[in-house]
């Protein structure tokens, strides 16, 4: 079994189509197929249902995929461990971020990557599903994301810092002034936040909730960014966490209102595989998440723009 093989079979089942993987391996289809043909004659079961058109994999192939994702990602776990012996570390992080701690994420990516000059870091917005896929199948190395997502439960988990929710009010709005807010008292406000789907949306719902309120947004929408851009300078109120201040801090004419309970939110943490052994560039991002502190940064740009406010 030669890994390139693999590495065919990979990429069919990404691409579900012969030509397409071919191209991407750069090959010929006539050689892919030849490869996975011998792939399955060396391992004497069926691997691919064949008709006119990939059909997809037989349960058999279904194993030997998962284990091509694994022992590819061993190789190349084993090529990075043997560079950092010789060179210091290199290669790429691959990074999947949940898109409310986007924000956050430049916390451990910027020490990591003063400390591993050679080393990069791709990072992609994903939702919670995509990461639990993209660690089983190796496709990251680590994941920002909430903790409390139970297919998670079988990975290694990091706890980075608690969600703090807070309104984020025109400074001439009706609880500008307060020292703190009810969730019942932001429901009844003109209010932009994120769309149903994202999970940050529904924990907050679940906070208006527990209050007696329901919520109903004039604006909704499934970027941060695009949040942020509807609040200077109009009617609209939002509920953030707080850690989105340390990237885009308090639009100007808006004020930081506290939210009354829960006091401290869900846990979002760093994920990592289950890959033995494990990844190395994977292992040098916790090793910078254990000494950076993120809860702490983030409560003292909380407290920083609150103190602005008094």
């Amino acid at each position: 079994m030669l890994l390139r093989q693999l590495e065919y079979l990979v990429a069919l089942a990404r691409e579900r189509h012969f030509a397409r993987a071919a191209a991407v391996c750069y090959v010929s289809q006539p050689s892919l197929s030849a490869a996975i043909r011998r792939l399955e004659h060396e391992l004497e079961v069926p691997i691919v249902r064949r008709g006119r058109r990939y059909e997809g994999l037989t349960a058999e192939g279904e194993v030997v995929l998962a284990w091509a994702h694994r022992i590819l990602a061993e190789c190349d776990a084993l090529q990075h461990e043997l560079s950092a012996l010789r060179d210091g570390l290199t290669g790429t992080l691959r990074l999947g971020v949940v898109p409310t701690a986007l924000p956050a994420a430049s916390l451990l990516t910027t020490p990591f990557c003063h400390r591993h000059v050679n080393a990069r870091v791709n990072i992609e917005s994903l939702s919670s599903a995509e990461i639990t896929h993209g660690l089983a199948q190796f496709e990251l190395d680590a994941a920002m994301t909430y903790l409390d997502d139970e297919t998670l439960r079988h990975l290694r988990r990091f706890p980075l810092y608690e969600e703090r929710y807070v309104l984020l009010t025109p400074a001439d709005g009706a609880l500008a002034g307060a020292d703190t807010a009810r969730w019942a008292q932001a429901a009844a406000l003109p209010l932009c936040l994120l769309s149903p789907r994202m999970r940050n949306r529904r924990i907050i719902d679940a906070c208006f909730e527990a209050d007696g309120a329901t919520v109903a947004p004039a604006i909704e929408t499934d970027s941060v960014a695009a949040l942020y851009a509807h609040l200077p300078g109009g009617p609209w109120s939002s509920v953030i966490s707080h850690a989105w201040l340390h990237m885009f801090g308090v639009p100007e004419g808006m004020r930081v209102v506290p939210l009354e309970g829960p006091a401290h939110g869900p846990r979002v943490g760093l994920v990592t595989g289950p890959d033995t052994p494990p990844s190395v560039l994977a292992e040098a991002l916790l090793a910078v998440a254990r000494e950076v502190g993120v809860q702490e940064a983030l409560d003292a740009v909380l407290r920083k723009h609150l103190d602005a406010e008094d």
